[in-house]
């Protein structure tokens, strides 16, 4: 177990400070405030055609990050040796894989939640015709991704520590804060109850962008373990764009067709796990439905963990 905690914190580590992480986790969370911050004229549909915009935002961010992460955290090892020396250590394939997806899992894990942060602003932040740009909100969340580089540049320069991973965690620290202190006051500036004009509803859907990164990280170690990182891309982005089209493609042929039946077990049905339409007025997403895609992430993640396995067992490391 120590070996496990080790691999997964170091590849956690390690995805935390590559450069194209801090970009992904920065600019990610800007844009969702940007997009709350600027007319619409969408016949009084604004605010939801802002929350269909930071969902997708949420999405193609993880599905870049997944990527970039898994051929930074495999691929690259395989290529430069480093995974051969772990595993002649006393740690077998299965520990180092699983050790990886959890540290890639984590990484995730952390770009979602700002991105969350930001998703939960933007749902208070939009407006229709009749209203105006909360510039108390998006001041105060550019000032503290401000403050989180200067924190980032400080510990480099005075403590000769690494850049790039103290610039994340103080994004994560101060956007946490800022989305705090935003709760707070209210679009005019004055004071108001904490989470006023919040739809708490986008944390739901929030969650299950992250079980569908998460399966997306499993689709691409699976890839990573023989492919390098354009490749990865391509095959990531085609399962993704055929999963989002697999109930018109597949669905409707599965019960009289065997491939279409097969296809359609295979290929993740994302479908399932982007509710954007369950956020119009009036309605909700239960809690049980979080608990059943769950299963399915579980489900789906294991099988691709296990062909995962199955391709690196025989690979050459050498």
């Amino acid at each position: 177990m120590r070996q496990f905690t080790s691999i997964a914190s170091n590849a956690f580590m390690e995805l935390i400070r590559q450069p194209v992480f801090l970009l992904l986790i920065s600019s990610s969370s800007l844009f969702c405030m940007y997009l709350a911050s600027i007319p619409y004229f969408g016949f009084g549909d604004d605010p939801k055609l802002v929350k269909d915009s930071v969902l997708a935002i949420m999405l193609l961010a993880g599905l870049l990050g997944a990527v970039l992460s898994a051929s930074n955290s495999v691929a690259r090892e395989i290529r430069t040796g480093t995974a051969l020396a772990v595993l002649s250590k006393p740690v077998g394939r299965a520990q180092f894989l699983l050790a990886k997806y959890a540290g890639l899992a984590g990484a995730l894990a952390v770009l979602t939640f700002v991105n969350l942060l930001a998703a939960l602003l933007a749902s208070r932040m939009a407006y229709d015709a009749y209203g105006s740009t909360d510039w108390w909100a998006l001041s105060i969340f550019v000032i503290a991704m401000v403050v989180a580089y200067g924190i980032g540049g400080f510990s480099n320069f005075f403590l000769r520590r690494p850049f790039v991973s103290d610039a994340v965690l103080g994004i994560v620290v101060m956007a946490t804060v800022a989305f705090v202190v935003i709760n707070f006051i209210g679009k005019e500036g004055a004071l108001q109850a904490f989470g006023t004009g919040i739809d708490w509803r986008m944390g739901q859907a929030s969650i299950l962008i992250l079980f569908a990164l998460w399966i997306l990280a499993g689709l691409a170690l699976l890839c990573s373990t023989r492919l390098e990182m354009i490749s990865t891309l391509a095959i990531c982005s085609s399962f993704f764009l055929l999963g989002i089209m697999s109930d018109y493609l597949f669905g409707r042929r599965a019960d009289h067709s065997w491939w279409a039946s097969i296809l359609y077990t295979v290929l993740p049905n994302w479908q399932l796990l982007w509710v954007a339409d369950a956020l119009e007025e009036g309605k909700h997403i239960p809690w049980t439905y979080l608990g059943t895609a769950f299963g399915y992430v579980v489900a789906y993640v294991g099988a691709a963990l296990a062909m995962a396995l199955y391709l690196f067992e025989d690979r050459e490391l050498s």
